[in-house]
């Protein structure tokens, strides 16, 4: 090739590469604009095709357990009311609340000086009494006795007078006024005989002053059982062992029957006391065991077993009170402490189980979910057996597997597509 031509292919490449650089210059925006907008179709086409990114959970297999969670307090299952029955001064308190007691220990005592001379008296009209049944004893019997033998000698000698002066007077010895004087002599020793007879048994048992004198000393007895009684009431005891929980009353306070001055909590059995949602109650059934814990110990869980129902239902609450028994309850449990209580309704073998957060419409009769079925949100209607607040059985609608999606999804709509994301939850 010549010099001249080599020339010439020269100028003709040089030619073609200024045009080159000259028309990508010129076009490298719209290349760009072009190139970024097939990408971009590309991208949402996938997208429009497969739907938008959507958190899905899976239907479960696994032993189930149904619980309904309640809230409540500890309580013994009676408290006894402690109060005085005299009026009086508190003198001291030997007690501090929240002190153990056992049974018999004095709580509080009263100032007992009247009493106590109250039962001297008494006790002194028992001495009385008792004399006096000693006297128509030792004395007033063996005197009427001894006055029945008087008597009953003196009847015996006018009788015999009587006889003598009528033999007198038949022959005519005497006159009518002696023979007179004769039958009133006899007539007043039988008088005397009668009464001498009838002070002997009053004297007797069952006689009138024996009687008397046993009731006077009954009466006495029963004044000095009183008085005794009444010095006593001056120390309020505690009738059980247990612990006081209350105490409303300080020394030198004056104190009346009918006033609660401490509230005794008897040692023993410790129950809970709930209050259950009125829609749980067809759940409950006496014997069912629970676990329970204390706010102030959550960490630290007790056994209970539900031992009672209230057959009726509060209607300002809407709930229901059930009480539970505790065994053994732990060192720490105290009175009124606030506790939540686990009760175990219901349990199944290897149920299929929902997430409670995907199923639409829960508490009505036809709750749903969306099941995610070829790419698509497709509503599914399901029933549900046991259920707690994070799972739910199925019995019909869902098998093992399933991905459902959860109601927080508020975007999705049956039908729509979606492109599932699993989420892994362990509950």
């Amino acid at each position: 090739m010549s010099s001249f031509d080599m020339r010439a292919y020269h100028d003709f490449i040089m030619s073609i590469f200024t045009t080159s650089r000259l028309f990508v210059q010129r076009y490298a925006g719209w290349l760009l604009f072009v190139l970024a907008a097939l990408f971009a179709v590309l991208f949402l086409g996938k997208t429009w095709l497969q739907g938008p990114a959507t958190p899905v959970l899976s239907v479960v297999q696994r032993d189930f357990v149904q619980t309904v969670v309640a809230s409540g307090h500890v309580e013994s299952p009676h408290r006894v009311e402690l109060g005085a029955q005299v009026t009086g001064t508190v003198q001291r308190i030997p007690v501090s609340e929240g002190q153990t007691v056992t049974a018999g220990q004095t709580l509080i005592e009263l100032e007992s000086t009247e009493l106590q001379a109250a039962l001297r008296q008494a006790e002194l009209a028992v001495t009385q009494a008792q004399a006096k049944l000693r006297q128509v004893h030792e004395v007033q019997a063996p005197v009427a006795e001894q006055a029945v033998r008087q008597a009953l000698a003196n009847q015996d000698a006018a009788k015999q007078a009587l006889q003598r002066a009528q033999r007198l007077f038949d022959k005519g010895f005497i006159g009518q006024a002696a023979l007179d004087e004769s039958t009133r002599a006899e007539s007043v020793a039988g008088a005397q005989l009668r009464s001498a007879q009838q002070q002997l048994r009053s004297a007797n048992s069952g006689g009138s002053d024996l009687a008397v004198a046993e009731s006077a000393l009954s009466q006495a007895q029963a004044g000095a059982d009183l008085a005794r009684a009444r010095l006593r009431y001056a120390k309020i005891q505690a009738p059980v062992s247990g612990t006081l929980i209350a105490r409303s009353v300080e020394p030198g306070d004056v104190v009346q029957p009918g006033k609660v001055l401490m509230v005794l909590s008897p040692a023993g059995e410790t129950q809970l006391v709930v209050q259950m949602d009125e829609k749980h109650l067809n759940l409950l059934k006496l014997g069912q065991v629970a676990l329970a814990s204390a706010d102030a110990y959550a960490g630290q869980r007790f056994s209970a077993s539900l031992a009672f129902i209230n057959p009726g239902v509060d209607a300002q609450r809407g709930s229901v009170e059930v009480k539970l028994h505790v065994p053994q309850p732990p060192d720490y449990l105290k009175q009124d402490m606030t506790v939540s209580v686990d009760i175990e309704v219901g349990q199944r073998s290897q149920a299929v189980l929902v997430p409670t957060e995907a199923v639409h419409d829960l508490e009505s009769t036809s709750p749903w979910v969306l099941k995610v079925m070829d790419g698509r949100a497709t509503r599914t209607s399901v029933q549900l057996g046991l259920r707690t607040p994070a799972l739910c059985e199925v019995l019909e609608g869902l098998t093992v597997g399933d991905w459902v999606i959860p109601t927080t999804a508020v975007s999705v709509l049956d039908h729509a597509r979606v492109r599932a994301i699993p989420q892994f939850v362990t509950k």
